[in-house]
């Protein structure tokens, strides 16, 4: 999507904004002893009460209303009856859907207590992201943006999962462009005012391969490293992007 008028800048805002809302509550509620679905349930319910629906469930019928990755899952996990321990590393990532505009985004909450390592990841991630952010202006490749998460992911000890991207995003959950976490050199789509991206580093806290688990949705790491992965939904600006989902 790229927007082109104030009404899309505005819905577009408004379910930034509910999303962000929408973590931040799930994530209050990660604590050990809470079930992955309880979590699941818990977003439902504060986005549904603003009119929000999901939409992994509107565009794949997926079964749940948010993804929830524990460990060394990565990303599409499915909430179910896994009881969260103390040190697990927990994806909360959330999309949804808000009178016609669609916006996404997530983030890596550990457990406590937290482990050297997950702490780490954790950072690696979020470091990522800003310095692909920082990238993500008027006239800039998108490899170039990938290429700036990689550097930073790799300078803080971690690995991309050259498998997956980000997406654009605004009326589906999906949208060209692919937004790769690497220097891709199919990637040399020139960034526009107004383009509407997710973009999302995700991480390992050793080389992996992605694959999918026997409930086919939820993708993990093939040696069971840790996985961490940190996503905003943003606007392609001349200056600074504006970053739709931050809290």
């Amino acid at each position: 999507m790229t927007i082109s008028s104030d009404s899309d800048l505005a819905g577009m805002q408004r379910v930034g904004q509910l999303v962000a809302r929408t973590i931040a509550h799930m994530r209050a509620e990660v604590r050990p002893g809470v079930t992955t679905a309880e979590l699941d349930a818990a977003g439902a319910g504060f986005a549904r009460s603003a009119g929000a629906r999901s939409a992994p469930q509107l565009a794949y019928a997926f079964p749940g209303f948010t993804c929830i990755s524990v460990n060394e899952q990565i990303v599409h996990g499915v909430p179910g009856p896994r009881v969260l321990r103390p040190g697990d590393v927990v994806k909360l990532d959330v999309t949804l859907e808000l009178d016609g505009y669609m916006a996404d985004s997530a983030v890596t909450v550990v457990v406590p207590p937290v482990s050297l390592e997950a702490r780490r990841l954790q950072r690696a991630a979020r470091v990522a992201f800003n310095q692909g952010l920082a990238e993500a202006r008027v006239g800039r490749q998108l490899r170039e943006v990938g290429r700036a998460v990689e550097a930073a992911a790799r300078r803080e000890g971690a690995s991309v999962l050259r498998e997956l991207t980000g997406h654009g995003i605004g009326r589906r959950i999906h949208e060209p462009p692919a937004v790769p976490n690497w220097a891709d050199p199919a990637a040399h789509r020139v960034l526009t005012e107004g383009l509407v991206l997710a973009l999302e580093p995700m991480l390992t806290a050793a080389p992996a391969r992605v694959v999918e688990e026997p409930d086919g949705w939820t993708l993990r790491t093939h040696n069971r490293v840790l996985a961490a992965h940190h996503e905003h939904t943003i606007v392609i600006r001349h200056g600074a992007p504006l970053v739709l989902t931050a809290a």
